[in-house]
């Protein structure tokens, strides 16, 4: 099913945009002028969902084998890591060992796992309004379902590291869509990393929201357009007003098309 999806998404990418889903009457003229129709919202787990405890730099010093180590990779990288991509060629020893690294530091953080503030209430208004929520992260599914049982929110579907290909990707997120049975460009990908969450969803075809918390990023007009995401917000609770200023909240009366 995902090839199929996949290689639709590139052939249909220059093509014209499909016949908008019919809606009632109320629902369009709610529908304040340029708004979009929004079906599903998709969020990263990590440092978007729930406050982020694991310390990464630390975690990949000792993965690629020091600070010298760690500096060639983030300068090949352009300032970042992706620490998945760096030891998909390496040795299956030497995966193991890494992978092994990397489950002791996950494994701390889920030991001090916090929900982000605002996100409880961010899910009942997407659930009020009848939006789906999905989930996307590059953690394990273990991680993932410790979340859903210590705070009650489930996501579905929720995919991890074991999904394959990951973020950035488009290919996870194009499969909750298909999922859903809902158009990439009525969907919101909304996470904390330029280069995992905001190019996923732009891949795809998806909005962007980045959550930036401590404005590490900085001003929005700054970043490169090529990851520059349509919306970007220091908290949860600011996605709101996001999402009710610029979006069609009403829900879409299913129909069947001829």
């Amino acid at each position: 099913m995902l090839p199929r999806l996949l290689l639709a998404h590139r052939l249909l990418a220059g093509a014209a945009a499909p016949l908008p889903r019919r809606r009632t009457a109320a629902a369009m003229s709610a529908a304040a002028p340029g708004t979009r129709l929004l079906r599903g919202v998709v969020f990263d787990m990590d440092g978007t969902l729930t406050v982020p405890v694991i310390d990464f730099p630390a975690m990949y010093r000792e993965v690629l084998g020091g600070d010298e180590a760690y500096a060639a990779a983030r300068a090949a990288g352009g300032g970042s890591v992706d620490i998945l991509h760096c030891i998909e060629g390496w040795a299956p020893d030497e995966q193991r060992r890494a992978y092994e690294v990397i489950a002791r530091f996950e494994q701390d953080g889920l030991d001090r796992l916090q929900i982000m503030p605002g996100a409880s209430e961010l899910c009942g208004f997407l659930d009020a309004k009848q939006i789906r929520r999905g989930l996307i992260t590059r953690n394990v599914k273990t991680a993932v379902d410790l979340f859903h049982q210590r705070f009650g929110m489930m996501f579905s579907p929720a995919l991890s590291r074991e999904f394959r290909p990951y973020k950035p990707d488009p290919a996870p997120l194009l499969h909750i869509c298909s999922t859903w049975n809902i158009p990439p460009n009525e969907v919101v990908m909304v996470g904390d990393s330029l280069k995992d969450d905001v190019v996923c969803g732009k891949r795809a075809g998806a909005f962007t929201c980045l959550l930036d918390e401590t404005g590490r990023y900085g001003p929005h007009d700054s970043l490169p357009e090529g990851v520059r995401p349509d919306f970007k917000v220091s908290s949860l609770s600011e996605v709101f007003s996001v999402l009710e200023e610029h979006f069609d909240l009403a829900p879409v009366v299913s129909e069947s098309r001829i």
